[in-house]
C-alpha cells in the first residue's frame, strides 16, 4: 500500500491499516526503517493529542484486570483507548507469549479500545523498542488515551516514565510485609499509586495506603504542582475506577496550567531522538564489516581472560575509525 494512502487509513481509524503501520514500524529490516521513519512524518502533525499514561506493578497485581476496568470505563465515557502492552521475550528461544488479548477479553473485543502486544526483544528493560512510535501512530488514529504496561518491576519503568505523561504504580493490597515489592527508585518515579484488589481485606487495604502515604513523604515530590496521591482500587469489582480518572484529570489541569505539560514532551521528543541515535549507531558500529570480523575473537578472548574489557573495547573502536 503507498504511504500516504496507509497513513489516510491510519487517520481514519482503520484497524487492519493500524497494525500494518504498527508492524512496519516494528520491522528491523533496513528496508522498512525508511518508509517507517516516511510514514511517521505523514502522521507526525495529527498526534500529540492523547493523555500517555504508563502502568506497572509487581507480577499478580492484576495490571491486565485493571487495565480492562479502565479501559472499559473510558469507552463508556467516549474515549478511544489504545494498550501498548510489552511482552517479555525469551533470552533462550528470543520467542513471547504476546497474551495480553486473551488476558483482556472484553477490552479486546470493545470498537473503541486497540490492544498491541509488543515483544520487547532485546531492548534493555522489556520495553519494545519502538513503542513511542507506535504512540505517534495510535494519537494520529484519534486515540486519546494511550496505555503503555510494562513487563513489571524492574529495569523497564525508568524507559516507560521518559515516554509518558502520567506513571501509574500498582501495588497488591495484601502486602504482606511493608511497602512489598517497592523499591525507592521506582517509587520516585510513580505520579500515583493505586492500591489494587483491595475487595479482598479493606483493612489491609487500609493499612498498605497509610504505608504508602507515609513512604512518599520522605521522598522529593517530581513536581511542586502536584502531589503523588494513594488510590484504592478493586478492578475486577470495578470499584474505585471513575476516581482514578477523575484523579489523572486533575493531574492533567495542574500540568497544563503550569507549563510542565508542554515542557516534559518536549524533553522526552529530545531523550527519544538520543534513544534511537544510540541504537542506530550501535547497530551501524556492529555492522562494520571489520569490527564483525574481530568482534568473535575479541569477545572470546575478554570470556577467557586473555583481554580486558577495556582493552578489547579500545581494539574495536580503533577497527571502527580506520
Amino acid at each position: 500500500m503507498e504511504l500516504h494512502t496507509l497513513a489516510e487509513h491510519i487517520r481514519s481509524g482503520n484497524i487492519r491499516a493500524i497494525g500494518k503501520g504498527i508492524t512496519l514500524i516494528e520491522s528491523r529490516k533496513p528496508e522498512h526503517s525508511e518508509k517507517a521513519a516516511q510514514l511517521l512524518e505523514l502522521l507526525l502533525p495529527y498526534s500529540g493529542n492523547s493523555l500517555r499514561i504508563g502502568i506497572t506493578g509487581v507480577p499478580g497485581v492484576g495490571k491486565s484486570t485493571f487495565i480492562e476496568a479502565f479501559g472499559s470505563y473510558l469507552t463508556d465515557q467516549g474515549h478511544k483507548v489504545a494498550v501498548l502492552a510489552v511482552d517479555p521475550s525469551s533470552q533462550i528461544t528470543g520467542g513471547s507469549i504476546l497474551g495480553d488479548k486473551t488476558r483482556m477479553e472484553e477490552l479486546s473485543r470493545n470498537p473503541k479500545a486497540f490492544i498491541r502486544p509488543s515483544p520487547a526483544g532485546e531492548t534493555l528493560g522489556g520495553v519494545a523498542r519502538r513503542t513511542r512510535e507506535t504512540m505517534l501512530l495510535c494519537e494520529a488514529a484519534g486515540y486519546d488515551v494511550v496505555i503503555v504496561e510494562t513487563v513489571g518491576v524492574g529495569q523497564s519503568e525508568t524507559t516507560v516514565a521518559s515516554m509518558v505523561d502520567f506513571f501509574m504504580l500498582l501495588q497488591l493490597a495484601t502486602a504482606g510485609d511493608e511497602l512489598q515489592g517497592i523499591k525507592k527508585g521506582v517509587m520516585e518515579l510513580a505520579d500515583a499509586i493505586i492500591v489494587n484488589k483491595a475487595d479482598i481485606d479493606r483493612q489491609k487495604t487500609e493499612l498498605a495506603k497509610g504505608q504508602y502515604e507515609n513512604a512518599l513523604h520522605i521522598l522529593r515530590p517530581k513536581s511542586r504542582n502536584w502531589s503523588v496521591p494513594v488510590l484504592a482500587v478493586s478492578a475486577l469489582q470495578h470499584q474505585g475506577v471513575p476516581e482514578v480518572w477523575q484523579m489523572l484529570s486533575r493531574f492533567r489541569e495542574a500540568m497544563q496550567a503550569s507549563g510542565e505539560f508542554a515542557a516534559a514532551r518536549k524533553r522526552q521528543a529530545v531523550d527519544w531522538m538520543w534513544s534511537l541515535l544510540l541504537d542506530d549507531l550501535k547497530q551501524l558500529f556492529l555492522d562494520h564489516p571489520d569490527v564483525k570480523g574481530i568482534y568473535p575473537q575479541l569477545q572470546q578472548a575478554v570470556a577467557q581472560g586473555i583481554t580486558t574489557p577495556a582493552a578489547a573495547s579500545r581494539r574495536l573502536l580503533d577497527i571502527f575509525r580506520r
